[in-house]
């Protein structure tokens, strides 16, 4: 049985991922990482990332084309578990949501977003968590028309060697 996005965008079938598509979640993040960064030249560390954090209780979805022949990955929705540090609740945390741009602005992104809802509720969890770059603006305005509230800003200084 084919599960879709969603009734609306029924030309994209939602794929769970396994340990085995370990080498697109990379990719994914890796081009999240590019896209925002790009004078960031060495993403080594992302590998190590995936073997640290990707899991059977860390569930990545796909979002495929409908081709028969050959379906390509087009966007990735990667699921972990953080902790609440103000009630102490465990809860479901994105830790990666991604589109393709050729495919953007056609509801993805919304439908990755409610599908993760949809996944935690039916897991028990009472609330839902993500991390958003700063200059990720268009994702910040996506998350907040969901009704997603910043509750805290995670702050840098770089201090040298």
């Amino acid at each position: 049985m084919t599960i879709y996005l969603s009734p609306t965008l029924t030309q994209y079938p939602l794929v769970i991922g396994t340990t085995i598509d370990s080498p697109a979640l990379l990719r994914f993040l890796q081009i999240t990482y590019e896209e925002l960064y790009p004078q960031q030249q060495d993403y080594r560390h992302l590998q190590s990332t995936i073997a640290r954090y990707f899991s059977a209780e860390t569930p990545v979805w796909f979002v495929t084309t409908s081709a028969q022949n050959c379906p390509q990955k087009i966007a990735c929705l990667w699921i972990g578990i953080a902790i609440d540090q103000i009630t102490g609740i465990r809860h479901p945390n994105i830790f990666l949501i991604y589109v393709d741009p050729i495919y953007r602005r056609q509801g993805i992104g919304r439908a990755l977003m409610k599908h993760a809802e949809i996944w935690a509720k039916a897991q028990g969890y009472v609330q839902i968590g993500l991390q958003v770059f700063t200059a990720n603006q268009p994702a910040i305005d996506l998350y907040q028309q969901l009704g997603y509230q910043s509750r805290s800003i995670s702050m840098m200084r770089e201090i040298g060697e």
